[in-house]
């Protein structure tokens, strides 16, 4: 791994890589241990335990995220040209096989059997997201740029729910084409 990075970067890059090829249960230090070059002691001392790391790994993901969208607001005024980068985003990770899944998404799959304080940073991460999607649909809806059936709250979970289902049938079909497929007309569907 890089030298630039501190041990904890690497431990968490990689806890981060196993989480979007499997899920939670799917690794464990051993796997770690491996993959990094270092004692399963030594990754335990930077987090004791795996609910530590996954649970610091969903913040760093989450202030990734939200760093994203706030780069967003401030280069695209737009509320469809928003939701197309964002869907934009998502199909270039795709494409690139770079990092084709949303980490959150992942982890609300086993949301039952998570470490609670796990859980609560996964659906923080579903709150803000949400959060955010409602205000571009309501500024999308008030400047005439998008048709809403529902509230713009309903619309914005409903367009979430759509991109992560799309996420899911591309993994499933194992075709990162599939994304595109349906996530652009979640977008064309609400277009003024």
């Amino acid at each position: 791994m890089s030298n630039t990075s501190t041990r904890a970067d690497d431990i968490l890059r990689c806890a981060r890589s196993l989480i979007v090829r499997g899920g939670y249960n799917s690794f464990s230090y051993a796997d770690i241990s491996k993959v990094v070059g270092i004692r399963t002691a030594s990754i335990h001392h930077h987090f004791p335990g795996k609910a530590d790391l996954v649970r610091v790994l969903v913040v760093q993901y989450r202030q990734e995220v939200e760093a994203g969208l706030a780069e967003l607001e401030r280069n695209v005024a737009d509320p469809v040209e928003q939701l197309r980068a964002y869907l934009g985003y998502w199909e270039g990770c795709f494409t690139d096989m770079d990092d084709p899944f949303c980490v959150c998404a992942l982890l609300a799959g086993e949301a039952p059997v998570l470490p609670e304080a796990v859980a609560l940073e996964v659906r923080a991460h579903f709150r803000n997201l949400a959060e955010w999607l409602t205000t571009v649909f309501e500024r999308g809806a008030a400047e005439g740029r998008l048709r809403l059936a529902g509230t713009a709250r309903v619309e914005a979970e409903l367009f979430m729910a759509g991109v992560h289902g799309a996420m899911l049938s591309a993994r499933a079909y194992g075709d990162a084409t599939t994304f595109a497929a349906i996530a652009r007309p979640l977008l064309e569907r609400v277009s003024a």
